[in-house]
């Protein structure tokens, strides 16, 4: 998250992820940092006990959100 908006705050489009369990985090993280409708992206946890097919398989469902978040920016 903290990447994410740093790179923004700095003119680079950047795509925040978390998994799930993390979103209230991400948003008070936003909040903190004086950007509270940042917009991120979230995928189910866990992700540690994946199998590289299985993050793989994440990767290219998350793919198509991740470039609409870029298309778009933080406006």
């Amino acid at each position: 998250m903290l990447d994410g908006i740093l790179f923004e705050q700095h003119g680079v489009p950047a795509a925040a992820i978390v998994t799930d369990v993390f979103v209230e985090t991400g948003r008070a993280m936003a909040q903190t940092w004086g950007v509270p409708q940042y917009q991120f992206l979230s995928m189910p946890h866990p992700i540690a006990n994946l199998t590289e097919a299985e993050l793989d398989q994440r990767a290219r469902d998350i793919a198509p959100r991740v470039v609409q978040l870029l298309l778009e920016g933080q406006a």
